[in-house]
């Protein structure tokens, strides 16, 4: 996991352990485990805010897809823009 002004006061040793236990999960329990979130996540986000998180999710898929089809080209050669591209980092 990367760090970043907005994420420097989280605790990402803790965050990295709840990842690598979700990770021990089938995908349809990590599906279900994701959509269990969501609405406390929305509930304290604007409409907007939320939307932009949920397209952060889909440009991480897309870079995964991206990153899969291209091995070893590197960030340079990938044709899908990143978050820090996408928020102007």
């Amino acid at each position: 996991m990367t760090t970043s002004r907005e994420t420097e006061g989280m605790n990402h040793p803790k965050i990295r352990e709840l990842v690598d236990q979700a990770i021990g999960l089938s995908a349809d329990e990590r599906q279900t485990l994701v959509k269990g979130l969501i609405p406390s996540i929305a509930r304290e986000l604007s409409p907007t805010q939320f939307q932009t998180f949920i397209d952060g999710l889909r440009i991480k898929g897309e870079r995964f897809y991206d990153a899969k089809e291209h091995p070893g080209e590197g960030r340079a050669a990938r044709n899908i823009r990143g978050e820090r591209e996408v928020e102007g980092r």
